[in-house]
């Protein structure tokens, strides 16, 4: 089924010793870049997740953060002004003053500025920023909010206690800008619902390590978690299940009912607009056809067979999908896509496509009557030619359609984006028709799988078989050699997944997303060139304190991963 620099209070399994090594090299970093004012040796780093594209120390004392230090913006930046407050006060505890003009020195000043970076393509660009901390003042950059945005993330995480319960910066400037525009994680609160609160604080941590994109997988056979108003029945049946598998013995149920647990859209309104000012969207996805039991439940009409049905209470793949022959089945598919796309603004619109049994259209008269208007050989087609329907629609609202590589079984339709999940090849063939891709193997991205061996870890999809170790999300690269150069710019990044079937809530989704989702942050954003696993451990120990102040149930780290970072630490001192 679908299926890896902040300092502040250090984590207890951490030794005194580490935790004196780790406030020096936050304190005093160094970054091995061309042209670099100090000297540098091949394992200096800075403490931050994910590596900017350019570092340099400058020989000049720290500034001090006090809470005198204001924030001044100019006429475009005051939202930017606010974030900067909510990124700073994260670590410091601080509640720094803004203003709309004021003195450069001993404050950090944002600036609206088009001028940098203009060799870059606009996505990129709108995403760059410069970061400049001297002794007189901190200046930040950037030709967008975004890219201040992403500056302040940078700033926070060089924020460091000076040894006397004071805060202070590091003198450097920095020059970023993403790798690939599409950074995202997935969530499923189909199979296990996760509340709106939740969702805030999950991209609020996503923001921090400049994710840009939230997946939510919102319709399943185990549950159907958004109001569609044309159609109350999907919410009113379809979120509600008798019962789920007993945690520890998938083929018994736990003999709990289930729901009625799903987001009105005011909520799913309010999510967009709390995730937009932190420069994230969310990606709504409706599974169509497959997946479809919990709307086959409220509306067993759209099916092949007419049900009647339940909402599922069992994990795994089901038969009964919609029907491709059935018009009212392909409008009502248009009218939730419809008022989907009133709520979620997002460019792109996930339309699923996977795991679609076809053995009910084999068997149905109406889908094989449309194939036989149609000209169709096989199930197969029928699936691109419902597609086919789905994405111009879409497009008639000025969005695209993105689906699971299944998409690709009957021939791609000609603007669909693939999320390639079963390895990498279908987004390498996709990419290579000209198709834009998003990269997402359950070889390195399917986060829900294993991350060690042992008796301590909990049940997971991947249960006694599927492992994904920190290491292996980080040596991920997206861009396969297999893909001609020309055709590269179609993959616009990666995503990492955390389906719910195992995870029954927002503490055990932090416990499997953290810490592997700041390894495939980095993926998703840093350069290629000198990436080193050891040296990543070593920032990534810094991100401890961050995730404890945002009360992040991450995975602690192991002792082979401890001894690693403080090996590497050591060598930097």
């Amino acid at each position: 089924m679908k299926r890896e620099c902040i300092t502040g209070l250090m984590t207890e399994w951490l030794t005194r010793r580490t935790w004196q090594v780790l406030g020096a090299m936050a304190v005093g970093f160094l970054v091995p870049t061309a042209g670099a004012v100090s000297a540098t040796s091949a394992n200096d780093s800075m403490p931050v997740i994910p590596c900017p594209v350019e570092a340099r120390r400058v020989e000049q004392k720290p500034i001090r953060l006090r809470p005198s230090t204001v924030i001044v913006y100019d006429a475009v930046s005051q939202e930017s002004a606010a974030r900067a407050v909510e990124g700073l006060r994260r670590v410091t505890g601080l509640t720094l003053r803004t203003a709309s003009r004021g003195r450069a020195r001993g404050n950090l000043v944002l600036r609206f500025d088009r001028g940098p970076f203009l060799e870059l393509p606009d996505w990129q660009r709108a995403e760059s920023y410069r970061l400049a901390v001297k002794a007189s003042g901190i200046e930040l950059t950037a030709p967008s909010p975004h890219g201040l945005f992403n500056g302040v993330q940078t700033l926070a995480q060089l924020v460091a206690p000076d040894g006397k319960g004071r805060w202070q910066v590091r003198a450097c400037e920095v020059r970023d800008y993403p790798r690939f525009r599409w950074r995202g994680l997935l969530l499923d609160p189909a199979r296990h619902f996760l509340p709106p609160d939740f969702l805030k604080k999950f991209i609020e941590v996503m923001a921090c390590y400049k994710y840009n994109r939230l997946q939510l997988h919102l319709t399943d056979d185990q549950g159907w978690r958004i109001e569609i108003k044309k159609y109350p029945r999907l919410t009113e049946m379809g979120s509600i299940r008798k019962e789920s598998p007993k945690r520890g013995d998938r083929d018994h149920g736990d003999g709990q009912v289930y729901g009625p647990f799903f987001y009105s859209q005011e909520q799913a309104r309010e999510l967009v607009t709390y995730a937009k000012a932190r420069h994230v969207t969310l990606v709504p996805e409706i599974e169509l056809p497959g997946h479809f039991g919990a709307a086959a439940a409220a509306h067993p009409e759209f099916t092949c067979t007419g049900g009647p049905f339940e909402v599922n209470t069992r994990w795994g793949i089901k038969p009964d999908i919609l029907c491709a022959g059935n018009d009212a089945a392909i409008a009502f598919a248009k009218d939730v896509l419809s008022e989907v796309c009133e709520l979620f603004p997002s460019d792109i619109i996930h339309i699923g496509g996977d795991e679609a049994p076809r053995e009910r259209w084999k068997a149905c008269a109406k889908c094989q009557a449309r194939m036989k208007a149609e000209g169709l050989e096989r199930e197969a087609q029928l699936q691109t030619w419902l597609n086919h329907q789905l994405e111009s629609f879409l497009a008639s609202k000025g969005r695209r359609m993105i689906g699971w590589d299944e998409i690709l079984e009957g021939g791609l339709t000609p603007g669909a984006v693939v999320m390639s999940w079963r390895g990498s090849q279908g987004g390498i063939d996709a990419a290579r028709a000209g198709h834009d891709v998003v990269m997402s193997p359950t070889t390195h991205c399917y986060f829900d799988y294993a991350q060690a061996e042992g008796p301590n870890e909990p049940e997971c999809i991947g249960w006694g078989s599927g492992m994904i170790r920190l290491a292996k999300v980080y040596e991920f690269d997206p861009v396969s050699a297999a893909i001609p150069a020309a055709q590269r710019q179609h993959i616009l990044g990666a995503q990492g997944n955390i389906w719910g079937e195992f995870i029954w809530d927002g503490s055990g989704v932090e416990y499997f997303a953290f810490p592997r989702a700041l390894a495939l942050a980095e993926v998703n954003w840093s350069p290629t060139q000198g990436r080193n696993f050891d040296n990543f451990i070593s920032r990534l120990n810094a991100q401890y304190g961050l995730l404890d102040r945002l009360k992040v149930n991450y995975r602690k780290p192991d002792a082979e991963t401890t001894r690693r970072a403080e090996a590497t630490m050591v060598q930097t001192k």
